[in-house]
């Protein structure tokens, strides 16, 4: 390999190491793998996970601890729904709320003080529409189940998102992590969690892959397993100013509305 192509030096400010993490297995996982038409249940709605979702939550949390990678993360970003929060309280908050699976939601006390903030944000939540195990619950309900987690940058108390009759096409959803993305620039933190879903996760590593060579791209591509973790080291190479103003994702979801014109025009 010519090494001196292979190298690029880029300042540290403008790199960030993701960690990507696919919620545990949820129920309508289970209920879906056993007859697809299950998954317009109402009777799933925001899917919570399941027992073994419950145990791949604990593994992972081990996992992460003793490798170290605890100590290293300053940001947890998760979707919004039930099964995410989950996952992200088991794996990262504290030992209160996350002791050996004993509880069935992992969300019963706040987050101690060596913690990572976790924040719930819109626009990694899972794909939109018809199915109501992709329906959030009321922010307000979110709160009251997960106190640790901070709910500031939602996008109001209820689901304006999920379209009971429209599911959102795959170009909407590229769209929506292009804008998560610019979005995640803007945080001061350079090791990040992301707790979402499988085909969020796929999206995010195709608009971050588009600079790899299509092995690597395809490699890192694949689906996710259920409580997967995945890492990459991502480069800002755009001409932005490194400290460039922090924003909310209320911000830059004001643009979704006009990508999504575009995208079906």
């Amino acid at each position: 390999m010519n090494t001196t192509a292979a190298q690029f030096p880029y300042p540290w400010q403008r790199c960030k190491v993701i960690h990507l993490v696919r919620h545990g297995q949820a129920m309508h996982n289970v209920e879906g793998d056993k007859d697809r038409n299950a998954l317009l249940s109402p009777h799933l709605f925001d899917a919570q996970l399941s027992p073994l979702g419950l145990q791949q939550v604990c593994k992972l949390r081990k996992e992460v601890h003793a490798r170290g990678l605890f100590k290293r993360i300053e940001l947890v970003v998760t979707s919004p729904l039930h099964r995410t929060m989950q996952t992200a309280i088991g794996v990262f908050g504290n030992e209160s709320s996350a002791d050996e699976g004993n509880t069935d939601n992992f969300s019963a006390k706040p987050g101690g003080l060596d913690c990572p903030q976790i924040m719930a944000v819109e626009l990694c939540r899972d794909r939109l529409g018809v199915r109501p195990c992709d329906m959030r619950r009321k922010v307000s309900e979110c709160e009251a189940l997960f106190p640790s987690i901070d709910f500031s940058m939602m996008d109001g108390e209820d689901d304006s998102m999920w379209n009971p009759d429209i599911r959102e096409p795959e170009e909407e959803i590229a769209a929506r992590m292009v804008l998560f993305m610019n979005w995640l620039w803007t945080r001061p933190e350079q090791d990040i969690v992301i707790v979402s879903h499988g085909i969020i996760l796929q999206q995010i590593l195709k608009v971050l892959g588009n600079d790899c060579h299509q092995a690597v791209s395809s490699a890192l591509c694949q689906r996710f397993d259920n409580c997967e973790l995945r890492s990459v080291v991502i480069v800002d190479k755009s001409p932005r100013a490194v400290d460039s103003m922090l924003c909310s994702p209320r911000d830059v979801a004001k643009q979704q509305h006009v990508l999504r014109e575009e995208v079906s025009n």
